[in-house]
């Protein structure tokens, strides 16, 4: 029995010749090793750096990493694929080749993507390399015959993918080109695994940050318009209501006053309510009447009330039991009724406004506001602020916007959505 202070010393091959090989194999391996050391090292470094100045700024993190992997390994070129936000394919985000980072904004970026379009589908398409690296030699036979002629043509002779995968989830793949006469397939895998752990630790910060930023962005957003329509609500709407009271009670004593001051006085009462009911639809469209307490129906219901206080007008509404779609996309769908309905009251002259909203297949919405008045011009359909708020509101949440309308016979506004809807139309019927 070897005692517990004995050390296996290994036995040397007595053949000089071998002596020399295997003292090379063991120098280049203990090369090897101290390289993915630095390599592993520079990593940590760059990525705990990266994060303390700038969470967000992933792209010097890849840049320098792709150029770290080519270099080190003796490649030809190192890719950076990542999928896109609704996880249905993969894209190029960055490459290192020829000695320089390319990325969406380099010259001839589009060419260079496309010629690794054939790519981009096999990594998605190929379950086996979501969950684990995969080596492909010149002319594999699981790959594409279009990519393997692109391989040859390019001089490469190894192809090695790792994915980035962050616990159930896939977020893109680095792939690694390397020509004849390189390193080994086992070390240049070994150093791409190392790199990926890292890039995925790095690229979801990176979005976690990003996503953090848009929402503060909408919530500064938000803050601003609430801000706005505060103001608006308790210095121009309340000042136009106290002027109105003014007026109105200026004008049940004005009985002997001459008639070019009765006109005037009653101008001026025309003019406050109507400068009074702007700034409360102003008040409206910085605040959509919906929130997480109130669905679109009775959201609809609220602005038929509020619109028939303004108008004459029958306003008629029918409401089926609607789901709830989201505060994003009900903010939109109110404000776009919202818009409708004052285009109905204010220039249809209707004798009847009616405003319809039902589910569709139990997830969706068609909302119809239309009216039987005197139509809006052709070549007017689609212009106007009104018009082109409704357009972009509905483009927002990607629903359909028709707009069918001819003069004398009416308009009718129908906004279709669905979780994955129609591009926004406007129709003018003849």
């Amino acid at each position: 029995m070897k005692g517990e202070s004995e050390i296996e010393v290994p036995i040397l091959p007595s053949d000089p010749t071998e002596l020399r090989a295997a003292l090379l194999n063991e120098i280049e391996q203990r090369r090897h090793a101290d390289c993915l050391v630095k390599v592993q090292t520079d990593a940590a470094e760059l990525t705990l750096n990266l994060l303390a100045r700038d969470p967000e700024s992933a792209e010097s993190f890849f840049g320098m990493f792709t150029k770290t992997l080519v270099e080190e390994c003796e490649s030809e070129a190192c890719d950076v694929w990542v999928l896109d936000e609704d996880e249905q394919r993969a894209e190029l985000w960055m490459t290192y080749q020829r000695g320089a980072v390319h990325t969406q904004e380099s010259p001839g970026w589009d060419a260079m993507a496309l010629s690794r379009d054939s790519m981009a589908r096999h990594l998605f398409t190929h379950i086996p390399g979501w969950t684990g690296p995969v080596v492909y030699e010149r002319d594999d036979p699981r790959l594409p015959a279009l990519i393997r002629d692109q391989i040859r043509r390019s001089g490469i002779d190894c192809v090695q993918t790792a994915p980035m995968v962050l616990g159930a989830r896939i977020l893109g793949w680095i792939v690694l080109a390397s020509g004849p006469d390189t390193e080994c397939p086992q070390w240049r895998l070994a150093m791409l695994e190392a790199i990926a752990r890292h890039a995925t630790f790095v690229l979801h910060v990176s979005r976690l940050a990003e996503r953090g930023k848009l929402e503060e962005r909408a919530k500064a957003t938000l803050e601003e318009r609430n801000r706005l329509a505060r103001d608006i609500h308790d210095n121009l709407a309340q000042g136009f209501a106290a002027i109105l009271m003014q007026l109105q009670g200026a004008r049940r004593e004005m009985g002997t006053l001459p008639a070019p001051v009765r006109s005037s006085i009653e101008n001026a009462v025309v003019l406050a309510r109507t400068h009074l009911t702007e700034a409360r639809r102003s008040v409206c469209t910085l605040r959509p009447n919906v929130g997480d307490s109130e669905g679109v129906a009775a959201a609809l219901e609220r602005l038929a009330d509020l619109g028939q206080r303004t108008t004459d007008v029958p306003i008629e509404i029918v409401t089926d039991e609607l789901p709830r779609f989201g505060d994003s996309v009900e903010r939109e769908i109110v404000a776009i009724a919202q818009e409708a309905l004052t285009n109905a009251v204010r220039h249809a002259d209707a004798r009847q406004i009616k405003i319809r909203a039902s589910a569709v297949n139990s997830i969706g919405l068609r909302l119809s506001v239309s009216d039987d008045g005197r139509g809006i011009a052709r070549g007017r359909s689609s212009s106007g602020f009104g018009m082109t708020s409704m357009r972009e509101r509905a483009d927002r949440i990607g629903a359909s916007l028709t707009i069918v309308t001819a003069p004398r016979k009416g308009t009718e506004v129908v906004l279709a959505w669905e979780p994955a809807s129609l591009p926004t139309q406007v129709h003018v019927a003849s």
